[in-house]
């Protein structure tokens, strides 16, 4: 979807969990950034990485250690966290998670 949705949106409804998956849904990509919509089944997760712009998580459901830099941060259902551009970062699901990805580029 390339165009900001005219109706409410069910984010913790909108991917759904797939088992020994992880499901990534985009709601919304502009040149100034992303909204993406991730659903990691338990135990999955995404490698240590960089990004070169700032990024937050909006956890919708569930539970995640996010490190940032190399120090753990345990997420759950109502919390966000932000990740600064060029700051290595892991994720991994503790139980079934789904967050909002934010980039913002600019």
């Amino acid at each position: 979807m390339n165009d900001i949705p005219s109706l409410p949106v069910d984010l913790a409804g909108f991917v759904d969990y797939a088992d020994g998956s992880v499901v990534s849904k985009t709601l919304l990509d502009k040149d100034a950034g992303t909204l993406t919509v991730f659903a990691f089944d338990a135990g999955q997760g995404l490698s240590e990485h960089e990004a070169p712009f700032d990024a937050t998580v909006i956890v919708l459901d569930g539970k995640a250690e996010i490190s940032l830099a190399g120090e753990p941060h345990q997420v759950g259902a109502g919390e966000l966290l932000i990740m600064p551009a060029n700051v290595p970062h892991a994720l991994k699901a503790v139980e079934r998670f789904k967050m909002l990805l934010i980039m913002i580029r600019g």
